[in-house]
């Protein structure tokens, strides 16, 4: 996640006790790092220490005596765990997010991409004790923030476009030979439930730009896989862009399409854009847009900010159709809730109502 998501924060729904304050929980077997990060929250007015626990059985039995808004999850703990015990986390946390304390070797890779995709909503890097920074007690702040916080309501079946102009999109939408998907926090939960909810026979290219660190996307990749049963791959310069499989940004670059040939190949672009983000979802929306001449179906799920509303018009301007995911079960709804209000959205749907809002669309013709 980019600095720019942080200070595009976007919100969550959910109830809020009548303070307004946000209700933070730390679950970590070591004392110094509860007490370190007990210290950081309440160093913010906004922000209070509601409970700790030192393992996950503990933060279980407590999630059924106080009320939480954020958990702050070590994985690597003894006893249960707190990968194992996640979905009974989430199961007893009625509506409050998950944000994963993380190491970046590469088992806290896999454990972390494992978390984000059972629905733990983001991750923060670990640090040792020495480098708790005022730095990084700004940046937790605004990651509690920013899934912590309770959005504005938006009508949930049409953008403030209107009526009338919705059913010209509508109209003008054509056939999609190609599925991007952009996304940030809270993302790859819904983006593992809308594609497994996704027939295979659904054979378009699928193209992910996701906000994730370059040593997680490896993992992402093969959670992905899992998934959609289909194959997955890190987008290289001059990869082909072909049917039935998905290609995801790399890290640290923009996944963009152009033709060679008359066939259409990715390219990688590291340009500064104008939301600060890499990858960002903009440029790959842009470059489909032009490259399919329209005939694109974007979707856009749970993250912050407002990456992919400038994708988004030019995919609509030129005769494509926009999906987002809804409130509801948006952990983080920044980016669809700005492509929404930007009137650019056919329909505003959860999951698994965009896997069927495909399958009932033009989408599911053969791609060629």
């Amino acid at each position: 996640m980019t600095g720019a998501d942080i200070n595009q924060a976007g919100q969550r729904h959910g109830d809020r006790n009548k303070s307004g304050m946000i209700r933070v929980m730390i679950v970590d077997d070591s004392l110094i790092a509860r007490t370190v990060l007990r210290k950081m929250i309440e160093q913010n007015t906004d922000l209070v220490f509601s409970a700790m626990a030192n393992c996950a059985e503990d933060a279980i039995q407590k999630l059924s005596q106080v009320e939480v808004d954020v958990i702050l999850l070590d994985l690597e703990m003894p006893g249960m765990g707190g990968l194992a015990a996640l979905p009974e986390i989430l199961a007893c946390a009625r509506g409050a997010q998950v944000i994963v304390i993380s190491s970046l070797t590469t088992a806290g890779a896999e454990a972390t991409v494992a978390a984000l995709s059972m629905g733990a909503a983001d991750t923060i890097l670990k640090p040792r004790p020495s480098e708790f920074t005022s730095d990084y007690r700004s940046e937790l702040a605004a990651r509690i923030r920013a899934i912590g916080s309770v959005p504005t309501e938006i009508n949930r079946t049409c953008s403030n476009r209107g009526d009338r102009s919705r059913k010209k999109i509508d109209e003008i939408s054509k056939p999609a030979r190609v599925i991007a998907i952009g996304a940030s926090t809270g993302g790859i939960h819904s983006m593992c439930q809308m594609l497994n909810d996704l027939p295979r026979f659904v054979d378009q290219p699928i193209l992910i730009s996701q906000h994730l660190p370059s040593s997680f996307m490896p993992v992402f990749a093969r959670q992905l896989e899992i998934a959609s049963c289909r194959n997955a791959r890190i987008a290289k310069d001059g990869m082909p862009v072909t049917s039935g499989e998905i290609l995801i940004a790399p890290g640290d670059g923009h996944l963009i399409v152009e033709l060679k040939d008359g066939h259409p190949v990715a390219r990688l672009a590291r340009h500064k854009v104008p939301n600060g983000c890499c990858p960002s979802v903009d440029p790959m929306l842009e470059s489909l847009a032009e490259c399919f001449e329209g005939a694109v179906l974007g979707i856009i799920l749970s993250g912050m900010g407002r990456d992919g509303v400038l994708g988004a018009r030019c995919v609509v301007d030129a005769g494509g159709t926009i999906l987002v995911q809804d409130r509801d079960t948006s952990p983080v709804w920044g980016m669809p809730r700005a492509v929404a209000e930007a009137g650019l959205a056919s329909a505003i749907l959860s999951p698994e109502e965009l896997a069927i809002r495909i399958l009932s669309s033009r989408v599911a013709t053969k791609w060629a």
